[in-house]
C-alpha cells in the first residue's frame, strides 16, 4: 500500500467570493504537491470573517495532513489572516525581528511603513515560509501553511516548500485518454475497473466538441505499473465498444 499525504486549501477572501478576482492558486498548488507526494483532497473558499476562518482552519488541520491557506496576510485592516491563525492555535502575535528587517529595507513614509509592519506579525512558534520575490514571507504553523494570496507571491512561497518540509508521500502521476462516447455508456465498465485498481482515482469528464461529444478518462494514482495497467483495460473497454480512444484532450 503506498502512503497517501493529504492536503486541503482555504482559499481565504472576500474578493473571491464576489469574482472581483478570479482564483488561480489552487491548480498551482494542486499539481505542485503532486510532485512531492501531497495529493490535495479538498479546498474550500472563506470569507474575511475572523469566526469563520478559525473553525475553519481547527477543523481542517484536525481532518488532513497539512492546510494551506491564501490571502488575508497583507497590509490593511481587513488582512486579517495571521490574526485568526493565532486565535485558531491559541498563541499571540509578536513582531518577527527578520520579517521587520525585510519590511525596513524598502523605505516609505511614516503611515506607510506602519501600515507594512502589519505584516512582520508572525504567531508565536511559528516558522517562516521564505519568499523569493524579496517581500514578507508566509509563516507555517504545525500543519498549517499561511501563504499570500497574490499567485506570484503565492507561487514563490510554494516554490520553497521541499518534501521533507511536508513529509509527503509518493508523486502523484496521472494518465488519460478520451472517447466519443457518452459517460453512461461507459459507467457500468468503469466501475468494475475502478473495483480492481482501489488505490487509483478514476473520474470521467464529458467533453463537448465540434464534431462530436464524449468523455475524458483520468487516472490518478502513485504506482506507475497499476496505471499503466488501468490504461490497457480502458483502452481495451473502449475498443470492445467499438470506439478507438484518443490522447489529444
Amino acid at each position: 500500500m503506498s502512503k497517501t499525504v493529504t492536503g486541503c486549501l482555504l482559499i481565504i477572501g472576500n474578493e473571491i467570493l464576489s469574482g472581483r478576482t478570479q482564483d488561480t492558486n489552487l491548480a498551482h498548488l494542486a499539481r505542485e504537491l503532486n510532485e512531492v507526494g501531497v495529493r490535495m483532497v479538498h479546498a474550500r473558499v472563506i470569507p474575511d470573517v475572523e469566526d469563520i476562518i478559525v473553525n475553519t482552519v481547527n477543523e481542517c488541520r484536525a481532518l488532513y495532513n497539512h492546510v494551506f491557506t491564501t490571502g488575508g496576510i497583507g497590509p490593511t485592516h481587513d488582512d486579517i489572516t495571521a490574526d485568526c491563525i493565532a486565535r485558531a492555535f491559541n498563541t499571540e502575535l509578536y513582531f518577527h525581528p527578520d520579517v521587520v528587517e525585510i519590511i525596513n529595507r524598502r523605505k516609505a513614509p511614516p503611515d506607510a511603513m506602519e501600515a507594512r509592519l502589519r505584516m512582520a506579525r508572525i504567531p508565536k512558534g511559528a516558522t517562516l515560509i521564505d519568499n523569493p520575490t524579496g517581500g514578507p514571507p508566509g509563516f507555517q504553523m504545525e500543519n498549517v501553511y499561511v501563504m499570500a494570496g497574490v499567485p506570484m507571491v503565492m507561487q514563490a512561497m510554494v516554490s520553497t516548500l521541499t518534501k521533507e518540509r511536508l513529509g509527503g508521500g509518493d508523486p502523484v502521476r496521472s494518465r488519460s485518454v478520451g472517447v466519443y462516447l457518452g459517460e453512461s455508456t461507459v459507467a457500468a465498465d468503469l466501475r468494475e475497473i475502478q473495483g480492481r485498481y482501489p488505490e487509483i482515482d478514476l473520474g470521467s469528464y464529458p467533453f463537448y466538441r465540434e464534431d462530436g461529444y464524449g468523455t475524458n478518462l483520468v487516472m490518478r494514482g502513485t504506482n506507475e505499473t497499476e496505471l499503466d495497467e488501468m490504461l490497457r483495460e480502458i483502452e481495451s473497454m473502449i475498443r470492445n465498444l467499438g470506439a478507438e480512444p484518443f490522447y489529444d484532450q
